[in-house]
């Protein structure tokens, strides 16, 4: 195939770009912030996510996945073109993409998924299953009759899977995972503490102290925010103990559908499991105690990747090396023509972005 081959982790909460022969160049924020009446694009990437609650009413910020989908086509297509506009510079022949989608999307958000990512500038565009690119990322063996599970939790979705012989034989995807961990704090700290704090002091907050444990010795951290009672600036105090108990109904959602994908595993793929134990890969991974939290529930040993937050892109870089890989496993790569019934065009209000 003509044109550089690109691999793409796009996810709910960041962008991980891999370039065939150079590795990842490009990791950034999923959001674009565009004018409200005009639509007129006015920051992408990082810069945008900066503004996430510090915006006049004439700027809206989107995140244009959520759920591991598509919630805003045209932000989505804004976002994909201009940071492969960065990558590509004027090269001529439009690059090859490969997208990671959730394991269990419709095959009407993989058309959508296909649809922005031709009409952005790829010439021929392939989706792969996260989970499966996260285990080549992990340095799962390919190949072998071996069963290994793999826990993905990524910003809008976790993903858990059992991988043998390069597929995926059993999987399950939830709509909980980073994000809905940065709620739940945003949730708890208005209920309990009658203050109002933003997604990026929750995210903080998540980072700092986040625990999937009760700690012996609790930590506090200091944070800035709005009192619900009075409407004005203030400072409080929130301990690990409180985040823990915020985010702990989440973290059993995300135990419980690893519980789930193992009892409808078959019997020689648990047997395996039980030997070669869980991965836990994505943003999600490292939160503090998390493998112990699930080696707890399950009685199966869990590790945590190396660099689990680009074991995605980095498996995709595999697969870039080894295009036998997706043919095995039925990933096509499709042309604009290809995915029917789809225009041509600029997404209104790019030409407009430098």
């Amino acid at each position: 195939m003509l044109g550089i081959n690109i691999g793409i982790d796009l996810g709910t909460s960041s962008v991980i770009v891999y370039v065939d022969g150079k590795g990842i160049v490009l990791s950034e924020a999923s959001a674009t912030a565009r004018e409200t009446q005009t639509g007129k694009v006015f920051a992408i990437g990082n810069k945008a996510r900066g503004m996430i609650g510090r915006t006049p009413d004439s700027i809206t910020v989107i995140k244009p996945l959520r759920d591991g989908v598509i919630s805003d086509f045209t932000a989505a297509q804004v976002m994909l073109r201009y940071f492969l506009q960065k990558i590509l510079g004027n090269k001529i022949f439009k690059p090859n993409l490969i997208i990671c989608m959730p394991s269990t999307v419709t095959d009407l958000e993989k058309r959508t998924l296909l649809d922005m990512a031709t009409s952005s500038g790829a010439g021929r565009a392939c989706l792969v299953a996260e989970p499966l690119a996260a285990a080549l990322g992990a340095g799962v063996e390919w190949g072998r009759p071996k069963g290994v599970m793999v826990v993905d939790i990524g910003g809008g979705t976790t993903d858990v899977a059992v991988i043998t012989m390069g597929a995926i034989s059993v999987s399950k995807s939830v709509r909980v995972a980073g994000s809905s961990l940065d709620d739940a704090i945003i949730r708890y700290v208005r209920r309990e503490r009658n203050m109002i704090i933003g997604e990026l002091t929750a995210e903080d907050i998540k980072k700092k102290i986040g625990c999937a444990h009760m700690r012996d010795a609790e930590i506090a951290i200091q944070v800035k925010g709005k009192n619900y009672l009075t409407g004005l600036p203030s400072y409080f105090e929130i301990t690990t103990t409180e985040v823990f108990l915020a985010i702990r109904e989440q973290l059993a959602q995300i135990v419980e559908t690893a519980r789930q994908v193992l009892e409808v595993t078959p019997p020689e793929l648990s047997a395996d499991i039980s030997e070669t134990g869980i991965v836990l890969t994505g943003g999600g991974a490292l939160l503090t105690g998390i493998d112990g939290l699930i080696k707890k529930k399950t009685g199966i040993k869990t590790v945590v990747a190396n660099d689990p937050v680009n074991c995605v892109a980095k498996g995709i870089g595999y697969a870039l090396k080894r295009m036998d890989i997706l043919e095995e496993n039925g990933y096509l790569f499709k042309t604009r023509g290809e995915v029917t019934g789809l225009s041509e065009g600029t997404p209104k209000g790019y030409e407009s972005y430098e």
